[in-house]
């Protein structure tokens, strides 16, 4: 390892107001920055690499035009080069999901006003017979693209920018997709100094140096890889490593490879990684820390036993209005605390008026919790920089002046935070509210049960039921009467938040960034190919859910007219 430049050499990142300026830092310094696979490149090679190409996309970008390059790649190298690049020339990138097809994809890119499209040949079938008007595409491993970067080769950062000045902090920097689980993707903003000031925020709290290397496993389209992984280890001068998807049973051999020290973490990723077999060299690695969401208390102490590596559990809205650290003496379970000068309150969505707390009971356990569920809101200054051409849902999130997360929360007495789901995930059972991400956790502990997902399906009269989802460890069955009485042993679920039905899957759906896809589940409901076992009445026990039993079920719902509920 060579000795990196004068802000890196101390390990204490300071924050540049750009991400242009953390790019040409890189300029100079000849330690490892890059790798995939078989490929690695200097910091100083990635910045020049970054330099050719925002002189090539200086001079293709069409003058008036908005400065949008789409990126449809998985994790390869050409992704963070072409992040880096539109960074120097002032330009903003669009992450295209590769998952989305048809009008969907056609729509994401049209969108999002991206005159270039940079892919690769693995990906162009998706492209076949969309209407793109006025995108020119790159195909980066060509021949053709080759030729077109070649004359630029010798370019240096800050040489080709839009415009005169070079970029601010102030500049779009990236349009970044939510999931859209209640209709289509928005594009969420990110300016060049937000992303440089998250990134910094990061590297301070994790103590990243340049001696680090972060491992990019979730994929670069989401904002979880490049506000998370990307940008501290941009900030603090550390190494990035690339995996082009996620894979579970690489996982740890891609780490050893290269000397991978910190990793980010979204949906299930965690479950995928303890399904895979035990190994004697599982804690034969150089991991320190992985950083995510929705891994679940449990899971993250199964994490830990048995690789040796702590999870921190973060909360950071996706449009950056509002963020929750974890201190040290957050208890289980909670993400964090707010700052004492914080605005961020958990209130009711219809009154408006502040949940209370939940209060811890004498066996440890928090009681009223349902009536402490609410919504998360920043009624404070905050980050949020709006939706690309979308004012109906910037005015949703921004509505009464307050910033309206769109998660579920309840805070304890102490003043701890706890992630109690979307909002769309709330369900409503003989009229008491209770959240899925609750139910899920407690779930979470039963040993046979690799994955779960907790979802509301209508009830045949009102409100809702719940079902589960279980994705069972390899080698175990479903065992009805074994189920039940691990519900019956759980002291903190509630009368009702077991479960009326379980679905049993092979493989847990879920979205391209590891997020279950409760869309679809809710969707089929109880009318799946999966086995599906269900608690007809009061009692305890399951009962597979047979043919006549779903046309009875079928005929209670017509009678109350509400089958159309089903979907």
């Amino acid at each position: 390892m060579g000795t990196g430049t004068p802000e890196h050499r101390s390990g204490r990142p300071s924050a540049p107001a750009t991400v242009a300026e953390l790019v040409q830092r890189q300029w100079g310094d000849h330690r490892t920055g890059l790798g995939e696979a078989d490929t690695r490149l200097t910091h100083h090679e990635v910045a020049g690499a970054a330099a050719a190409r925002a002189a090539l996309l200086v001079d293709l970008l069409p003058r008036g035009a908005e400065p949008h390059v789409g990126v449809l790649l998985e994790n390869t190298p050409e992704f963070p080069l072409w992040l880096s690049a539109a960074a120097l020339a002032g330009a903003a990138v669009a992450g295209i999901n590769p998952t989305r097809r048809g009008a969907e994809l056609a729509r994401d890119i049209v969108h999002t006003d991206c005159r270039l499209l940079v892919t690769e040949r693995a990906l162009l079938p998706l492209l076949d017979g969309l209407d793109l008007p006025g995108v020119r595409i790159l195909v980066t491993d060509t021949d053709a693209y080759a030729a077109l970067l070649a004359p630029y080769t010798g370019a240096k950062p800050g040489e080709a920018v839009l415009r005169r000045g070079g970029p601010g902090p102030a500049d779009r920097f990236l349009l970044y997709f939510t999931s859209g689980s209640t209709g289509a993707p928005k594009a969420a903003l990110c300016t060049q100094g937000r992303l440089a000031a998250a990134g910094a925020s990061l590297a301070r709290q994790f103590t990243v140096t340049p001696e680090d290397v972060h491992y990019v496993c979730m994929p670069m389209f989401h904002g979880n890889a490049v506000i998370a992984d990307w940008a501290p280890a941009l900030v603090a001068g550390a190494s990035v490593a690339l995996r082009r998807r996620f894979s579970a049973s690489a996982f740890l051999d891609d780490v050893r490879r290269h000397g991978a020290t910190y990793f980010t973490y979204v949906g299930r990723a965690v479950q995928y990684l303890l399904a895979t077999p035990p190994r004697p060299d599982d804690r034969d690695h150089t991991l320190r820390l992985g950083f995510g969401t929705e891994a679940g208390a449990v899971d993250a102490a199964r994490f830990a036993d048995r690789f040796g590596v702590r999870l921190v559990e973060g909360y950071g809205s996706s449009e950056g209005g509002a963020a929750i650290q974890r201190t040290p003496d957050t208890p289980p379970g909670a993400i964090g605390r707010a700052a004492p000068r914080d605005d961020l309150a958990v209130v009711d969505p219809e009154t408006l008026q502040e949940r209370p707390p939940a209060r811890r009971g004498p066996d440890g356990t928090l009681r009223g919790v349902d009536r402490a569920i609410g919504e998360l809101v920043n009624r404070g200054p905050n980050p949020f920089e709006g939706y690309w051409r979308n004012p109906a849902a910037e005015a949703d999130r921004r509505r009464g002046g307050w910033y309206w997360t769109g998660d579920l929360f309840y805070r304890d007495e102490a003043g701890f935070l706890y992630f109690a789901g979307r909002t769309d995930d709330r369900l409503r059972v003989d009229s008491e509210n209770l959240a899925a991400a609750m139910i899920e956790d407690i779930l979470a502990r039963w040993e046979d049960a690799a994955g779960v997902a907790v979802y509301a399906v209508p009830d045949p009269v009102a409100g809702d039921q719940v079902m589960a989802a279980l994705a069972l460890r390899e080698g175990a069955v479903f065992s009805p009467g074994a189920f039940a009485a691990f519900l019956a042993a759980q002291p903190d679920l509630g009368t009702k938040m077991a479960p009326r039905f379980v679905r049993v899957v092979p493989v847990m759906p879920v979205t391209a960034t590891n997020k279950v896809h409760r869309v679809a589940l809710r969707r089929e409901g109880f009318r799946c190919g999966d086995p599906v076992w269900w608690r007809p009445g009061t009692a305890p026990g399951f009962r597979p859910l047979t043919g006549p039993d779903l046309a009875g079920l079928l005929a209670r719902y017509e009678a109350q007219s509400r089958a159309h509920l089903l979907g």
